[in-house]
């Protein structure tokens, strides 16, 4: 266990380097900070913690810079989180105000956090238990071809290309209002049951058409929108190239990967605070040069999804956690009240 005033050099360690990018000295320390001992003992402390594995030497004559281990215990021993100025909070609120859906907010958080943070920001689709069916609409387009169109109470909008052959405006008109009738007010789960049954109530002449709308009705109520995460902000990555300079193409490659990044995003899963997995924590080798620091983000008890942004493990916890937790706080409260 370490004692208050190790504890107090490492953060002084963590802090300088991530400002400055630059292995830290004793000499360094004491001019830096008031840390009212004499280098004598801080050279001591910096051995007992290089020792214990805080920290280490990158290269002969030069000074320290934090582990993984170190960086662990101090987001662990992190007294509080900065907090985000009233300017901060305000420009959060003006980025999100007038989002259409939930795909354009999902777009702006995303943005937002790869700005605020200057990392690459990660955000799974939300699912809205209370969501339910608003509208149904199919569109005639050109020769036999149309959109069927599907709009949930939470902004949700799904479409599918159909072959509508040669109905008439009658015929649609009538197999909008049936559908409507039938699913409007329903969750997604229960217009499933309702769309296995609706054929049947059909008239045989419209069954034909019917059939390949309620397909195209099954497939997007029972499309699950969890598995889809949107990445922002990948350039971000170059201004660390001296960090990912032999490391970058498998983190890039692994932020491609759909599965990699939920996985990811499952380890804060179920928590509304924020969670940090920091370099080896992560379970994917590729992202071992990394941090992610993720929240889920919903409302009251109701978790719906999560986001967090990935970036070198050399990078400032205590605002990135605090831009992480604003922002999966405000994107909760917006669809809530949306």
């Amino acid at each position: 266990m370490l004692d208050d005033r190790k504890v107090a050099i490492l953060r002084a360690i963590v802090t300088d380097y991530v400002s400055s990018r630059e292995p830290v000295g004793s000499r360094a320390l004491v001019e830096r900070h008031s840390l009212n001992v004499s280098p004598a003992t801080v050279r001591n402390d910096m051995a007992v913690l290089e020792e214990e594995g805080y920290i280490t030497q990158p290269h002969t004559s030069a000074g320290r810079i934090p582990t993984d281990k170190g960086y662990r215990l101090f987001v662990d021993r992190l007294g509080a989180v900065k907090p985000l100025s009233p300017a901060e909070r305000r420009a959060i609120q003006t980025f999100m105000a007038g989002a259409l859906d939930v795909d354009d907010v999902v777009r702006r958080t995303v943005r937002l956090l790869a700005q605020i943070t200057h990392q690459v920001a990660i955000v799974q689709y939300p699912v809205l238990s209370s969501a339910t069916v608003r509208h149904i609409d199919i569109v005639p387009l050109h020769g036999e071809r149309g959109l069927v169109i599907l709009v949930t109470s939470s902004g949700r909008v799904e479409q599918r290309p159909v072959l509508l052959g040669y109905a008439t405006e009658e015929d649609l008109a009538e197999l909008r209002t049936r559908l409507n009738r039938a699913l409007v007010g329903l969750a997604p789960s229960h217009a499933v049951d309702r769309l296995t049954v609706l054929l049947d109530e059909f008239p045989l002449s419209m069954r034909p058409l019917g059939t390949s709308i309620v397909a195209s009705l099954l497939e997007m109520t029972t499309a699950d929108p969890s598995t889809r995460v949107v990445v922002g902000g990948v350039p971000n990555l170059t201004r660390f190239g001296d960090q990912f300079e032999t490391t970058v193409k498998p983190v890039l490659e692994a932020l491609e990967e759909q599965v990699v990044l939920l996985r990811l995003l499952g380890e804060a899963g179920g928590s509304t605070d924020v969670t940090v997995r920091i370099g080896h924590e992560n379970p994917y080798e590729p992202l071992q040069a990394t941090s992610v620091v993720a929240s889920s983000y919903g409302h009251a008890n109701d978790v719906w999804a999560t986001l967090g942004i990935v970036g070198p493990t050399r990078m400032d916890y205590p605002s990135t956690i605090a831009s992480v937790r604003a922002v999966a706080r405000y994107v909760g409260r917006f669809l809530a009240e949306g």
